[in-house]
Order: C-alpha cells, then structure tokens, then sequence
C-alpha cells in the first residue's frame, strides 16, 4: 500500500476587511482541503493566523515552522498564494532552510530545492512583488494619517499620559497618568535637577511608573519632556501641527522645560558618519568594519580588531568604492535572458490583476449592498416603520464602511499597476546598477547598495558580497548561466 504524502496546511488573513472581500479562513481552508484530496496528500496540521490591529503578529507562521522543523517526514505546505505565506524575505530564506516543497494552489505553482533555477527566480520576484504589495497598503495607511494630522488630530497610538478614544478617534488627557506629565515638566522647568534627579522624585512621589507598573527611563523622561503634544501641538513626519486635543500642560510652561534643556553647560556629542559602515564585515575574524580619517582627508577602513589581533589590512576609501562597484557588475542580466524574464512578468502580473479584479468586485458589491440598505432604511424612516435615531446610528455605520471600501478600492487599483511596475524597476537596476554608482555621489551609492545588498566580507582587499531578495538569484543566473529552462541542469 502507498502511503500518502504527509502535509501541512497553512491559511492567513490579515484583516477584517480580507474576510469581507472574500479571502476568509474557511474558504482557504475549503481550497487547500480539497486539493491536498486531490493531490493524494495527508493534512497532519493545519496551521491558521488571523492577524487584527491589536494582534499584528504571525503565532502559527512559527508554530509551522517549528513543527517542520522537528518532523523531517515532512515536507509539503499548502498554501493559497504567494502572499498568504510571505511577508517579508526573511519568511523565504527560512522555509529555504527547511527544504519544503511549497504548493501556491490559487497560483498553479510548486517550489522547492528540486526547482529550476528559473522557477525559483520567478518565485523570489513573487515574493519581492507580494511585499512590494503590503507596502503599499502601508503607504495607503500613512496617507490616510496624514490626511488626519492635517485636520488637527494626532494620528496614532496615544502616547503616555493620553488615550484614545474609540468614538471620537481623537486622543483625551488619561486621568491617571496625565498628574505624571505635568508633575515632570514642573519639576524640570525650575532647572534644578537632573533627569535622574528627576525620575527619582517622581518614583518617591509615586508618579513615576508606565501602566505595566515599570518604572519611567530618564530617556522616556527626556523625550516626553521636549514632546510639543502636551502643550496642545504635535510633530508628524517632521511637521509641527496645532492640534485639536486638550493639553495637559500650558505652551509658557513648555517653553520654560526647553530652556532648562539648554542652560549653558550642556554640551552635545556628534560623530562623523562614513558611507559604508555597517555594510562591511572582516573576513578574518568576523568584526565589524568601521573607518577612520587619515592626515586629515583620507578615509581608510579597517577591521575593529574587537576580538583580538586580526591579519586584517586598511584599505581606502576610494578603492572599496572600485571593489563596490565590480561587485554590481555581477548582478547585469545577459542581454539574451531579459526576453524570458520579462514573459514571466507578465505572467505573475496576471496572476496579481485577477486578485486585484477578484477584490474589487466583492468591494463593489459589498458597496452596493450598503446602498441599497441606506436607501431601504431612509424609506422605513419615512414612513415611520423606524425611528429617527435608529436611522441615523445605522446610516453613520454603514456610511463609515462604505468610505472604508472606497479607501480599499483606491489601494487595490493603485497596487495593480505597481506590481506589474515594480518588476520592471527590478530589472532595470540590476541593468543599470554599476554605471549608475560610478556617477552617483556617495550618500545615493551607499543607497544603492542598501537595495541591493544586505552585508559584504572583505578578506585581504577583496569582497565577498551577501544579496538581498531578488538580486541574490540574479546574481546566481549570471554565475551560473543556467536561466533559460531548457538549460537547467536539474
């Protein structure tokens, strides 16, 4: 008797909003079910993640993981798409590490360390293009905190001595920590004390402790204390606005705290910043590379020695940029390959727009549906079947949804034509990235490296470079010369 593959099953929404548009656990467990049943494989676990605003994390990702980790008969995951799995690169790399064999049911793909390289190529352009796609409905996000910002309303979590409040969504003084704030800056305006001196007169006062029941820091201390929010203003993305709320403390009182931040005798440390620490480790003894200057204008970099001695040499500035720059070299994608890679592009551009088309249409139905239920209870109102107040508490409700789905009709147009962009960003970089660092200056080269690169080693002058997602698998494609599928060795 054949036994059966043993699998895993793997579902995730990451939204109310998600199950509303038709993506809801049980209709990808429905999916993954019913496929493992035709497929002849045997579910030993199924792993489900609901992520909300209060529980953003991913327990069961983990838990799956774990689990493989510990169960090598193993080797199977069943997930929808692309993006219920992944999150970030991070996601990729470890389920590299497992070995499994991953089914993309709605995609019709399955990847694993038996793939061509081209299929493990597109599969990584996936990944980069389904993080490309939460990003941008974090940008969506931070437009719409902005927007309130503008109108006068902080934007986000309450910081300490306020609250929010879930029907005004608007922050309010928090009557048991709002004594704290303004006992601080009392204390701290008459230029008297230190932030220790400080904190440890709240502490005696009882005052200084966080809801947890911890003690206050002095540089939670320091920072509430130059925090504009209290005096009725607040700093958002490095704009000053007037704000809406109530202040704990008066703007004069505010102004005084400042200037006992800078009664003379304080002074202030700065450090030189060089454009390629922390991109940099020794191939020696594994320290980190720092940098240092030389007779007043030459930079040169060199191990931190923090271990002990290292065989490491100094090397200047200039000519690790020659060394920076051969290495994007490696990443130039052969003429005679693009044509293949761009077909797989469009293919997985496909593939995103039916999502994109599939969730608007549940929006807009979902929009219609609201409407015609306004429209029926304005009718009721009217003819008195409901009360005035009924109405208006419902038409509020379903008017707020309704400008809610209009935002996420907004999100999934816009990201349907950024997917498909994102990917063609992609190949131009690795086209273009070695002639664009020559001419760039060194804050833009250390920003392409950033892209491109997660860390380098040097060894002896040379550079041995660590890729980020997807330029790791290009650079394996120039190496190698094995893209086209019928070049695959395995």
């Amino acid at each position: 008797m054949i036994r059966a593959v043993l699998a895993v099953l793997y579902a995730r929404v990451s939204s109310k909003e998600q199950e509303q548009e038709g993506f809801s656990i049980p209709a990808q467990l429905k999916l993954l079910r019913e496929y493992a049943a035709r497929a002849g494989f045997q579910i030993v676990r199924e792993f489900v993640d609901i992520e909300t605003a209060k529980n953003p994390g991913r327990e069961q990702f983990g838990n799956m993981l774990r689990f493989l980790q510990g169960s090598p008969e193993v080797r199977v995951i069943l997930v929808e798409k692309t993006d219920r799995l992944y999150r970030n690169f991070r996601d990729l790399v470890c389920l590299e590490e497992i070995g499994a064999s991953i089914h993309l049911v709605k995609e019709n793909r399955v990847v694993g360390k038996d793939s061509r390289s081209s299929e493990k190529f597109q599969h990584g352009i996936m990944v980069l293009l389904a993080k490309h796609y939460i990003d941008n409905l974090s940008e969506e996000t931070k437009k719409g905190m902005q927007e309130k910002a503008e109108q006068g309303h902080y934007p986000s979590f309450a910081p300490l001595g306020y609250r929010n409040n879930p029907l005004t969504h608007t922050i309010e003084p928090d009557p048991a920590r709002a004594p704290l704030i303004r006992r601080a800056f009392e204390i701290y305006s008459t230029g008297a004390c230190s932030l220790s001196v400080l904190r440890k007169k709240l502490i005696a006062e009882g005052l200084g402790y966080r809801k947890s029941g911890n003690p206050i820091c002095r540089g939670t201390l320091a920072n509430l204390l130059k925090n504009p929010v209290y005096c009725g203003d607040f700093v958002w993305n490095g704009k000053r606005y007037s704000g809406k709320h109530q202040p704990i403390v008066s703007r004069e009182l505010f102004v005084a705290v400042q200037e006992a931040f800078h009664r003379p005798g304080k002074q202030k440390l700065t450090r030189r910043g060089f454009p390629y620490t922390g991109l940099l480790i020794c191939g020696h003894c594994g320290c980190t590379i720092t940098a240092e200057i030389k007779k007043g204008r030459y930079v040169y970099y060199h191990c931190t020695k923090s271990k002990g001695e290292c065989p490491g040499r100094y090397i200047r500035q200039e000519d690790l940029e020659q060394e920076l720059a051969e290495l994007l070299r490696l990443i130039k994608i052969p003429e005679a390959t693009l044509g293949w890679i761009k077909d797989a592009l469009h293919l997985s551009h496909e593939q995103e727009r039916t999502f994109h088309n599939e969730a608007l249409e549940a929006l807009n139905a979902r929009y219609g549906k609201l409407q015609n239920m306004l429209d029926q209870a304005y009718q009721d109102k009217l003819e008195g079947i409901i009360t005035t107040e009924y109405w208006k508490t419902r038409s509020d409700d379903w008017l707020t949804e309704q400008q809610t789905i209009l935002t996420r009709i907004r999100n999934h147009q816009t990201a349907n034509k950024s997917y498909f962009d994102q990917g063609v960003r992609i190949l131009e970089l690795a086209e273009k990235a070695h002639s664009m660092f020559l001419r760039q200056n060194v804050e833009e080269k250390r920003k392409l490296l950033n892209i491109v690169l997660s860390n380098c080693t040097l060894t002896a002058r040379t550079l041995s470079p660590t890729w980020n997602l997807p330029f790791n698998l290009i650079a394996q494609g120039v190496k190698t010369e094995i893209w086209l599928p019928g070049l695959d060795s395995n």
